[in-house]
């Protein structure tokens, strides 16, 4: 374990790095000498929006000084157009080559390790507070609120997705930029990732997508209710439906009942608690809704393949 000054000195040099090589200011939260040091550092940025590329070189250079698993206080959104990344994100790593979209909202741990291929690396990077396009945000936990990481079947989707950042980046690099001109040319990158989205999809429907908008409205209604313990026909009220067809547009949609999809998103805001907090055990399952901590150990076990006791330790080992 490091003591106290040298993890002040080893924090401080990870924050100086990340600030020189993406412009992005963090600061590594640390706990005084004896007690360990568990926290995922936390990214900040001092602007509502920001877009940079991400090539080679930068590759290179990450390589040589990982960046540990770290939450954000805004928004991420990657365009892969060259390259590959490993992600560890949802407690789970994936490789994915380009081209591809990863979106890493508020609040999630992860860990991007950015891989050049075939001696090439190209990735746009964009940034952004929930406040920027509050009215749009959502759409992209709905697209990727299953997989954080999505590929791109034809380069002209990548293309595409090139000349909006493009013309984002240049409007961004003006000394008089518009907020505005970015802020719609945002909105129009997010639909048009909503659009391949959609176009990748195996029926394109006009039932299909009415099932899409129903199933984002449900995760809409879970974001507000997750925590208390609400039953499927709770959720299917809210939408003016039944129990029996809501869990059919769920089935139908990302093959999970309502009751699956309440205790996952459970599931994962309890392991950021156990990790990102030192609430007991008891009073995480209480915030979410389970009254007995025992029969949260035993859903949380089920799902997890181990104790939240136990999965807390595993993780605070790794970071």
């Amino acid at each position: 374990m490091l003591d106290f000054i040298s993890q002040v000195t080893r924090n401080n040099h990870i924050e100086s790095a990340i600030k020189q090589t993406y412009g992005i200011k963090i600061k590594i939260p640390f706990k005084k000498f004896g007690e360990l040091n568990h926290f995922a550092f936390l990214c900040k940025i001092d602007e509502l929006f920001k877009i940079y590329k991400f090539g080679v070189v930068d590759a290179a250079k990450e390589a040589a000084d990982p960046i540990e698993p770290h939450v954000h206080e805004f928004e991420e959104l990657l365009i892969g157009l060259e390259g590959q990344i490993e992600h560890y994100i949802d407690f789970r790593t994936e490789k994915v080559d380009a081209p591809y979209v990863s979106f890493i909202t508020e609040g999630k741990i992860h860990q991007l390790k950015h891989l050049a291929k075939e001696g090439h690396c190209d990735i746009w990077v964009v940034l952004f507070k929930k406040d920027f396009i509050a009215e749009t945000a959502f759409h992209l936990y709905s697209t990727f609120h299953d997989n954080a990481n999505m590929y791109l079947k034809l380069n002209s989707s990548a293309s595409r997705l090139d000349t909006i950042c493009s013309m984002m980046y240049d409007e961004y690099s003006r000394d008089d930029a518009d907020s505005a001109v970015i802020k719609q040319l945002l909105i129009t990158l997010i639909s048009m990732i909503e659009s391949d989205k959609r176009s990748n999809a195996p029926d394109h429907s006009e039932n299909m997508n009415v099932q899409n908008k129903t199933f984002k409205s449900f995760l809409m209604v879970l974001e507000q209710h997750y925590h208390e313990p609400r039953s499927v026909a709770f959720y299917a009220e809210k939408l003016f439906m039944t129990s029996r067809n809501l869990n059919m547009i769920c089935q139908r949609v990302v093959h999970q009942s309502v009751s699956e999809l309440v205790e996952t998103r459970k599931l994962l805001e309890a392991k950021n608690l156990l990790v990102t907090t030192d609430k007991t055990i008891t009073e995480i399952g209480y915030e979410l809704g389970f009254n007995e901590k025992t029969y949260f150990t035993h859903v949380f076990k089920k799902k997890a393949g181990m104790s939240p006791s136990d999965f807390r330790k595993e993780m605070r080992a790794k970071i």
